[in-house]
């Protein structure tokens, strides 16, 4: 995470967010009344989908079940069958 100060995005907004935009990094600006944090929006909606599919606890239960699979215990991906 970049982290710039509110004086010195003002100087660089345009290059900081081209910045965020191409690599997906984060900013987090700090100001005399607290920090804010600028993400591209790819990385906006990634989150958000996340949020979405961790609030199915279904889907929760399956995503924490993948995580925990041994990759020896998977299939490969010509054996899956859409």
């Amino acid at each position: 995470m970049l982290n710039v100060n509110i004086t010195n995005f003002r100087k660089n907004i345009f290059g900081i967010l081209e910045q965020t935009i191409k690599y997906n990094e984060p900013v987090n600006i700090s100001t005399k009344e607290g920090n804010a944090v600028v993400l591209s929006e790819e990385e906006y909606n990634g989150m958000m989908e996340t949020l979405y599919l961790y609030s199915m606890p279904a889907t929760k239960g399956n995503i924490i079940e993948g995580l925990n699979t041994s990759l020896d215990d998977c299939i490969s991906e010509s054996e899956v069958e859409w």
